[in-house]
């Protein structure tokens, strides 16, 4: 365990995985979760909440400070709903409020099918679902050949092929996706980008967009479940699935400012919008 003066961060061994998390604040329990993207990437929303909120964050298996045993070994939404349920054991947390944001907002869904009681609200930010769309056998092929891009021509060719794929305009300025995010203050070198493209194009990616969610059990589950979708999202196909979950589940969706990465864009806002919704 590490602690600096706002930050506690611990590690945890869980089966093929040692998970990194950390721990900001103080008041109700609420953890941010992301996949592929780490507590790095979320730290100034979790900044944000910490002044009301015991904010905890961590790294999805495979990613940043969290290694696997195997970097071939299977990765899928209930694999990483085992995790967050272990992070909370680890805490000795009974329940929490949980904000996913795509990928993680997938780990959310799963974790409340899995794992009854221990999600008091989550708020699924447009969770990339593609199985639910009336395209699904377009989306998949597209997945696939996104992840033999990668095998053929690279991460940067990859990562530009689901841009495109996931409806950014990268010609009118959209996130370059050779930008890597920093993690713990420092550029991530070349090789672990690589790992860690390899772990999400290869192992993350294809289970997690055709994840197709146990819409029984979340309709019935004591948590309150809120869909989450970015007031500047309406050209991303992420708008398409956040509405298509939504319908499945009988709930509206519920705006949050920017787009799919608002929370990185202006996060004071976003998190006045958190602290809203989750006191309605």
């Amino acid at each position: 365990m590490t602690t600096t003066d706002d930050l506690v961060s611990r590690s945890l061994d869980v089966p093929g995985a040692r998970l990194h998390y950390e721990i900001r604040g103080s008041g109700p329990l609420l953890l941010i979760v992301g996949s592929p993207m780490t507590a790095a990437e979320f730290a100034p929303l979790a900044q944000a909440m910490a002044d009301d909120h015991t904010v905890v964050t961590y790294d999805p298996r495979g990613f940043g400070s969290s290694p696997v045993d195997d970097p071939d070994s299977p990765s899928n939404p209930d694999l990483r709903a085992d995790d967050v349920a272990a992070i909370l054991d680890d805490l000795g947390a009974t329940s929490a409020d949980v904000f996913g944001s795509s990928g993680g907002a997938v780990t959310g869904l799963a974790l409340v099918a899995r794992h009854p009681g221990r999600v008091r609200t989550l708020i699924a930010h447009e969770p990339p679902l593609l199985e639910l769309l009336p395209d699904a056998e377009e989306q998949r092929a597209a997945t696939q050949d996104i992840t033999d891009t990668f095998l053929s021509d690279g991460l940067h060719a990859a990562w530009m092929k689901f841009m495109v794929n996931a409806g950014f305009d990268l010609a009118a300025g959209g996130p370059d996706p050779a930008e890597q995010p920093e993690s713990q203050g420092e550029q991530m070198n070349p090789e672990r980008e690589l790992a860690e493209g390899a772990r999400f194009f290869l192992h993350d990616l294809a289970p997690t967009t055709q994840y197709v969610p146990d819409v029984d059990a979340l309709r019935t589950s004591t948590s309150r479940i809120v869909i989450g979708l970015g007031a500047d999202s309406g050209h991303l196909l992420t708008h398409r699935t956040s509405v298509a979950v939504a319908e499945r589940l009988g709930v509206k969706t519920t705006e949050f400012p920017g787009d799919h990465g608002g929370f990185m864009g202006a996060p004071g806002e976003f998190a006045r919008r958190l602290r809203e919704v989750l006191a309605d």
